[in-house]
């Protein structure tokens, strides 16, 4: 027993130099790696505030892979068609060509950022449907997959074993019967209760089916906190749908817990389902091995409408953040009005400053977040902006008909994004997300609209309040927003 005594005394100081080694090494590259000073300083005190745990959940999520690249892109097929698509327009722009209008030529700086920084394509001959609620979208996918021809494309990160998931599945499998190509890709853990039974039944039935960056022991663990967050419907190359809307009942139903779902989606027609497309395509090629360049998946049409858009892809695979930057730049060119709509607010350090300075410099800027959420430490951290943005002059909204999950902005009656992307960190810069860049007077127009509607069934949040709710709601506030770039 004395000498087991022994052992265990001379092993522990030995365990614990190796841990105090270990957690200086981890430290130290963290801070070589120049990330953003707040997530650097939250990821140290993680560290050496919780032994064992932190150095347990830096491995999980701590990790920066967007310079090793998750996905290569280069070299494919598609992704070069698009780079060499972009260069081409760059050149244009330069030459001072593709505008006919006053409001599209001040948009001039956003437009070259976004081919610049992700190959974004300026897309024209687009029509748009705007599309409310889950309803109207799931009217409008279901119309589209049942018309559907050559192949149906299918990219989401929730998608949900329930009804609205089966009467999807139901039209997928007929359609594979008529020898319609039938592909999905689905978060693995946005949609983890999919098992492998689920998988089985798809290709059984003749659907290709993948989940996207699959976490399983012990490979891939260090990546689990980079989700494909993106949802994208192409089908035949003719119609592409995106927005915030999973496959899941509660987006038409609602839920017990936080009512009904409010959310903003898009259908669009033109050449931008070409780009929308080939985002689908890299993301196919990551799960199987497999690129897809044959014409048929980029078919000629005739203009369906007249409306300009830029699809927008960014995730740890792209060299920007280059949602972010499209957002900071939006906001910084500003000259009348920015409205958002997000069901998370956590931004960066820049769009955070871009906020409050267009606000300071008079430009009227609206924030509509849910006042109940889902994500009950990130609607803290939301809350503990909010002074801030009051003292700078946003006005601030707390959304009451139910849970808010839009993510919608719009700028000057010019510019209207829709997509994936939460106004947060994660959507940021962990996240794959894709997002459109509408610029068109008619489809703002009518955004704003719902905007204000969404306005009118929130509550107006006030300095006189907020400086006097409790102490401990502060205190959690300020405890979440410090750990919320980690999560």
């Amino acid at each position: 027993m004395e000498t087991f005594q022994t052992i265990i005394n001379i092993i522990n100081p030995v365990i614990l130099m190796v841990y105090v080694i270990s957690i200086l090494i981890v430290v130290v590259f963290t801070v070589l790696e120049n990330r953003n000073p707040l997530k650097t300083i939250s990821w140290v005190l993680v560290l050496i505030l919780l032994p064992v745990v932190g150095f347990i959940f830096f491995i999980f999520f701590g990790q920066n892979f967007r310079k090793e690249k998750i996905i290569a892109r280069k070299g494919l097929r598609n992704h070069d068609r698009l780079t060499s698509l972009a260069h081409a327009q760059i050149h244009r722009l330069s030459e001072g060509e593709m505008f006919d209008t006053q409001a599209l030529e001040e948009k001039r700086n956003l437009i070259t950022l976004l081919l610049n920084n992700s190959n974004a394509v300026v897309t024209v001959g687009n029509s748009i449907r705007i599309l409310q609620n889950g309803t109207a979208t799931f009217e409008s996918i279901l119309d589209a997959l049942e018309n559907a021809k050559i192949f149906i494309h299918l990219e989401y990160y929730i998608f949900a074993d329930d009804v609205i998931g089966r009467r999807i599945i139901s039209i997928l499998k007929r359609k594979a019967a008529e020898g319609v190509e039938v592909r999905l890709i689905v978060d693995d853990v946005g949609s983890w209760e999919l098992k492998k039974p689920f998988f089985k039944e798809m290709w059984d039935s003749g659907i290709q089916a993948y989940s996207f960056l699959q976490v399983r022991f012990p490979n891939l663990t260090s990546k689990v906190n980079y989700r494909n967050h993106r949802k994208i419907v192409v089908i035949d190359g003719l119609i592409g749908f995106l927005g915030g809307i999973n496959i899941a009942d509660r987006y038409m139903n609602g839920s017990s817990e936080y009512g009904s779902w409010r959310d903003t989606h898009m259908k669009i027609e033109g050449d931008a389902v070409n780009t929308l497309q080939t985002v689908f395509l890299i993301d196919w090629f990551f799960v199987s091995q497999t690129e897809l360049h044959d014409p048929k998946y980029f078919p000629s049409r005739k203009p369906t409408g007249q409306k300009m858009v830029q699809i927008v892809a960014s995730g740890p695979d792209s060299d920007w953040p280059a949602i972010m930057m499209g957002i900071f730049q939006a906001i910084a060119s500003a000259k009348k009005y920015v409205y958002i709509a997000t069901p998370y607010f956590t931004p960066s350090e820049s769009v955070l400053l871009a906020l409050k300075t267009a606000a300071l410099g008079g430009v009227d800027v609206r924030i509509i977040i849910p006042e109940r959420s889902d994500a009950f430490v990130t609607l803290l951290s939301s809350r503990s902006f909010i002074r801030e943005m009051l003292e700078a002059g946003v006005k601030f909204f707390f959304y009451q008909k139910g849970f808010l999950h839009s993510k919608v902005m719009i700028v000057d009656d010019a510019l209207s994004v829709i997509g994936s992307a939460n106004m947060d960190f994660r959507s940021f810069e962990q996240n794959f997300e894709v997002t459109a860049f509408v610029f068109d007077e008619e489809s703002t127009k009518e955004l704003r609209e719902s905007f204000r509607e969404d306005q009118n069934n929130s509550r107006q949040i006030f300095m006189d309040e907020w400086v006097t709710r409790p102490k401990v709601m502060k205190i959690k506030e300020s405890f979440a927003r410090l750990v919320s770039p980690l999560l």
